[in-house]
């Protein structure tokens, strides 16, 4: 008689718990899709982030439309741990890193790191001296044959309104012998890699470490959209419209998954 009770108390909850709990999901999948979701968010806020370019300013290197991963860890400060076993490493010339604009930091930009701290450089008829050299680019591109008096021969007299943060750059930080903007303290100066059509350091002045969002390591998608539909913060119904119907005719399937590398430029110092 004792053996039997267990049995058939078992035998009755096994039978009457799927009743109870019939239309209701198990705890166990509730449990693994609430983990799963949390670690997307970690790693999409965390890890990586997607950006879009929506403008042409680092042609030919990265086009409009180019849909990017960007590594947030790369640049980050290693912690006492963290740092034996995650990739961190330090910002050098040559690194397309992404930021937030200084001049507004809702706004987020992606460059070229040209100068580190202590850096002099200057520009004479489009071509970039770093610390006294002229810097071999391959990677940068000259759309205009024109010469533009300040673009193009940096530092000098603005032909154009520069933002606070670019006059007080050519206030504070060029050498009045040699004509060379200093890099200081903990910026960089950040460059496009299309020279002639690029908003960058040469009008706004330096990127503060602290606005280092990461470097970009992959084009997972790249779709031909005009600037004006990349540049909002949500998807408009025009781009919409044009996904439906382009998908696969828009879609530079060449471009998806490239990896995105950096070119290592001399110190020259």
């Amino acid at each position: 008689m004792s053996k039997e009770n267990p049995t058939n108390t078992s035998t009755a909850e096994e039978q009457t718990k799927p009743e109870a709990h019939k239309g209701n999901p198990p705890r166990g999948t509730i449990a693994e899709w609430t983990v799963t979701i949390l670690l997307l968010l970690f790693g999409t806020t965390t890890l990586v982030q997607a950006f879009v370019i929506p403008t042409g300013s680092m042609e030919d290197t990265l086009l409009i439309g180019d849909h990017l991963l960007v590594d947030k860890l790369a640049f980050a400060p290693p912690g006492p741990i963290s740092r034996y076993i995650l990739p961190y490493t330090d910002v050098k010339r040559g690194d397309i890193i992404v930021f937030r604009y200084p001049v507004n930091i809702r706004d987020t930009f992606v460059k070229r790191v040209i100068g580190m701290p202590g850096d002099r450089i200057r520009i004479v008829n489009k071509q970039v001296f770093l610390n006294g050299t002229a810097l071999p680019e391959p990677y940068k591109y000259h759309k205009t044959e024109y010469i533009d008096s300040y673009r193009d021969n940096f530092p000098s007299e603005p032909n154009q309104r520069l933002s606070e943060s670019g006059d007080s750059m050519l206030e504070k930080n060029v050498d009045p012998v040699t004509r060379e903007v200093i890099v200081p303290e903990g910026h960089y100066f950040a460059m496009g890699d299309n020279r002639d059509h690029s908003l960058d350091s040469r009008y706004w002045g330096f990127v503060p470490r602290g606005n280092i969002i990461g470097k970009p390591v992959i084009i997972y998608w790249s779709y031909d959209a005009p600037t004006e539909r990349l540049a909002g913060s949500f998807l408009s119904f025009d781009h919409a419209k044009d996904l439906a119907i382009n998908f696969f005719s828009k879609t530079r399937w060449k471009r998806s998954l490239n990896v995105i590398r950096g070119h290592e430029i001399p110190s020259n110092k």
